[in-house]
């Protein structure tokens, strides 16, 4: 199963491709498709799409993981990642690739064992789990692997939840 992870934002949108199989999580790719702020509105959500399609076509996956959008003090940030993520969720449903969100808490959790681990631990977890030989960089590609790691590890649960209750 390929997933594909993203932290969505407008300036910089961060990707991680991960492969499952069985027990065994590699990392396929990762990295950031950034915008430049200088271009208009219209023109950075049109760059953003192309790159995730872009990926979604190279990579195929079985799924888009994404980050939850976390609204914090500055409402206009909060708002250009709304807009990256509808971008994603837009791009997705072009292929017909189902999306799954996971708050930045069940991020963590998921690939450091607390909702609590700091950034740094985060993304040296990412490295150890996908044995990389140096930590993933920049931050927004390590946080989208974190995310692909997170949908890598419940989705099989998640099939199997459905396969139970369903055959009740």
């Amino acid at each position: 199963m390929v997933v594909l992870g993203i932290d969505p934002g407008l300036a910089n949108c961060g990707f991680g491709v991960v492969r499952r199989d069985r027990t065994r999580i590699v990392a396929l790719d990762g990295g950031v498709i950034a915008t430049a702020a200088s271009n208009a509105p219209e023109q950075r959500l049109a760059e953003l799409f192309a790159g995730i399609d872009a990926l979604l076509v190279r990579y195929e996956p079985a799924a888009v993981a994404l980050e939850s959008l976390f609204f914090g003090q500055n409402a206009s940030s909060a708002f250009a990642v709304g807009q990256a993520r509808g971008i994603v969720l837009g791009a997705a449903g072009l292929r017909a690739t189902p999306c799954h969100d996971y708050t930045p808490q069940q991020v963590k959790r998921a690939v450091c064992g607390s909702g609590r681990a700091p950034k740094e631990q985060v993304t040296r977890m990412v490295q150890a789990l996908l044995a990389l030989p140096e930590p993933p960089s920049p931050d927004h590609a390590a946080d989208a692997l974190a995310v692909a790691i997170c949908h890598a590890n419940h989705a099989p649960f998640g099939a199997a939840l459905l396969e139970t209750v369903g055959s009740r």
